[in-house]
């Protein structure tokens, strides 16, 4: 296993509010992201020797308030620091509420084979057990390791990390809030020793200059009519993300809502509202083959709200989906990040 004394170098804090951030305000009688990024460095409980900590605060705030333009622009500042020869990873605080979501669009746009950690906190730093300091010396652990070269953008929470692609959050409260799933941990951090069980797949970088926040997610229920997804097509939505029933169906309403987008070159991709699994057409009579037929793009096992961030940064660069061949790419283009 190679040791940390091998490594000399840089890790950057870029610090964005969160729980982990987060005190009690007395005007507002609610907790609110307050920290600085100096104070958050210093809860860092022991860098590995040839190791330096440098902090830089990005935003603070918690990441309910977090938006799709905000996160594209954590993503850049994170590129730009990666790109300096002495830095060996970034580690990242960040509310957990849209943590997955900033974590995959930065897994999906910044190229680089040196680690990204997402960390942060679920009980607040005013708790006597706060998980944050924790939370943050393990991913400082991580991202100085040699073992964390070309893992890519983790997540890392109560001593295990997770792919960005595979991540999701679980339990609104618990300190091991975050799995992924049927594809399983990537490894954990021991004591300072980094445990690499397996290496993600390679994620499929799109480059990107902007991202499109006009992307709508809608979950299906239980006898859902298509007066909200005609209403934001007529509102300048320029794509959806259809969290449907089990393997990808819907009410049967969205056939016809969904064939309409399509002819105005607005994307419909198809997930699942269920925990874990694939979607893929099966069923007619308004089902998942008939949603195909109309032309929606199924998104393999992403979560809406990944397909979301990924639908945001694919239409960030293309105009109208006018033309059969502009969506055939399209759909090759999803294809390469959800299968």
């Amino acid at each position: 296993m190679p040791a940390y004394s091998d490594v000399k170098g840089e890790v950057v804090l870029l610090t964005t509010g969160g729980t982990i951030a987060s005190r009690h305000d007395a005007a507002a009688d609610a907790f609110v992201a307050a920290i600085g990024a100096d104070d958050m460095a210093a809860l860092v409980q022991g860098v590995p020797p040839g190791v330096t900590l440098r902090a830089e605060a990005f935003c603070n705030v918690n990441s309910f308030r977090m938006d799709l333009p905000t996160a594209f622009g954590l993503a850049q500042r994170i590129a730009a620091v990666l790109a300096e020869p002495s830095v060996l990873g970034v580690v990242v605080t960040h509310g957990t509420d849209t943590m997955e979501e900033s974590a995959f669009l930065v897994g999906l746009t910044v190229p680089a084979d040196k680690p990204v950690v997402f960390t942060g906190a679920q009980r607040n730093a005013e708790e006597a057990d706060t998980d944050g300091p924790r939370n943050l010396t393990e991913a400082v652990q991580l991202a100085a390791s040699p073992l964390a070269r070309d893992i890519g953008t983790v997540i890392l929470f109560d001593g295990v990390f997770h792919a960005a692609r595979d991540v999701r959050k679980t339990h609104t409260s618990r300190p091991g809030t975050f799995n992924s799933a049927d594809h399983g941990k990537l490894g954990l951090v021991d004591e300072g020793a980094v445990r690499l069980y397996r290496r993600p797949a390679d994620l499929c970088l799109l480059p990107a200059q902007r991202v499109e926040p006009a992307v709508a997610l809608i979950k299906m229920a239980m006898g859902m009519d298509d007066s909200f997804m005609r209403w934001a097509m007529a509102n300048g939505t320029r794509g959806f993300v259809l969290e449907a029933f089990g393997l990808g169906n819907c009410p049967p309403a969205f056939v016809q809502a969904t064939q309409d987008a399509v002819a105005k070159g607005i994307p419909v991709l198809i997930t699942s509202r269920c925990g874990e699994g694939r979607v893929k057409p099966v069923y007619g009579n308004g089902g998942g083959v008939d949603l195909a037929k109309a032309g929606a793009i199924f998104a393999g096992d992403l979560t809406g709200q990944k397909a979301r961030i990924l639908l945001s940064v694919l239409l960030g660069d293309v105009g109208p989906l006018d033309s059969v061949a502009a969506r055939a790419a399209f759909a090759e283009a999803v294809a390469r990040v959800a299968d």
